[in-house]
C-alpha cells in the first residue's frame, strides 16, 4: 500500500507480481539443483547399503527447505527495499543523471 494508506497503483502491483514470479522461479531452480546434487548420485549409480535411500531422503527434505528459504528471503528483501526515485518529469530522465 502507499504511504498514505491508499490503493496500490498498477506499477506497484506489476512490480509485486514480477518479484513473486522471480522468487518462485529462482527458488525452484535452486531447489532442483540442490536435489540433483544430493540425490543425483543415488539415482545414477548403484550405491552400497543405506547410502542410496539416505541420499534420496536428504534430497527430499533439503530441497523444499531451500525452496521456502529462498522464496521468503527474496520477498522480504523486496519488501524492505526503498522505492526507486522517480524522474522529475514522466518519461524523461532527471537532468543530473
Amino acid at each position: 500500500m502507499t504511504s498514505y494508506g491508499g490503493r496500490r497503483g498498477q506499477a506497484e502491483r506489476d512490480a509485486i507480481t514480477v518479484e513473486i514470479g522471480y522468487a518462485l522461479c529462482s527458488a525452484a531452480f535452486a531447489a532442483a539443483v540442490l536435489f540433483g546434487a544430493v540425490a543425483g548420485p543415488a539415482l545414477l549409480f548403484e550405491l552400497p547399503g543405506i547410502v542410496s535411500p539416505l541420499l534420496l531422503c536428504a534430497g527430499q527434505i533439503l530441497a523444499p527447505v531451500l525452496f521456502l528459504a529462498r522464496t521468503i528471503s527474496v520477498l522480504v528483501r523486496f519488501h524492505r527495499a526503498p522505492p526507486s526515485p522517480q524522474p522529475s518529469q514522466p518519461g524523461r530522465t532527471s537532468p543530473d543523471s
